[in-house]
């Protein structure tokens, strides 16, 4: 049976990288074939690992393979506030800003299907609208006793859970246990909120985050696949 699909465009992302992009949905009232033959320079599709009916047949509609996906997922028990860590600030946008665009080079808004530096754009833009409170609803930051920025997690509620957006350590903070505390920080901003569940999704290849959220208690509730296509 052939693949159905429906189409999602994707205006924010259109404008903001200036590369027409539409997403695949699976179970939708088009045939993929048919939903291709819509004028969109950059198609995206995210595949859950089971589907390979779904896989098989976008291999075969010329789709590649940009990068694997995990969910994980944490129950929020109790919690308490974590040292350092405090409300992001606009006056720390511009080092979040710095930060992120350093953090975040090889996602999967890179090279070929993206300009170099749009990973780092997309992802300093992303920092600062946590700090705004706008997509996700707050940014938090750890810094040293100098008030040194040290690393920052955004936070959103999403259907009754807390989802992390970003979580990063800057190279120079790194194995000092930063990370672990902005995971409990987060972990803490949601129990404040009564969300029972902490989530948050990492690329397959980031075994430095998985393994941070997986020492922490996080369950793997699923994995999916980031497929590609530019238009013909």
């Amino acid at each position: 049976m052939p693949v159905r699909v429906s189409i999602n465009p994707l205006e924010w992302e259109s404008d903001f990288f200036g590369v027409n992009s539409a997403r695949i949905d699976l179970d939708g009232d088009f045939t993929l074939a048919d939903a291709l033959q819509q004028p969109d320079t950059l198609w995206q599709a995210k595949v859950p690992a089971e589907r390979t009916d779904a896989i098989d047949a976008l291999s075969q509609h010329g789709f590649q393979l940009v990068e694997g996906e995990a969910d994980l997922a944490i129950n929020i028990k109790r919690t308490e506030r974590q040292v350092g860590v405090r409300i992001a600030r606009e006056a720390q946008i511009p080092a979040l800003r710095e930060a992120a665009s350093h953090a975040f080079r090889q996602s999967r808004f890179r090279a070929p299907w993206f300009n170099a530096d749009d990973s780092g754009r997309f992802y300093a833009q992303w920092i600062e609208n946590a700090v705004r409170g706008t997509f996700d609803h707050q940014c938090l930051v750890a810094s040293d006793e100098s008030g040194q920025l040290q690393g920052y997690v955004s936070m959103r509620e999403v259907n009754g859970d807390a989802r992390i957006g970003l979580l990063a350590v800057l190279p120079a903070a790194q194995g000092q246990g930063i990370g672990q505390r902005l995971l409990l920080a987060a972990a803490d901003w949601g129990r404040v909120r009564q969300l029972e569940r902490l989530r948050v999704a990492t690329q397959l290849s980031n075994l430095t985050a998985m393994r941070l959220y997986l020492r922490s208690g996080a369950r793997l509730e699923s994995t999916a696949y980031w497929f590609y296509r530019t238009a013909t």
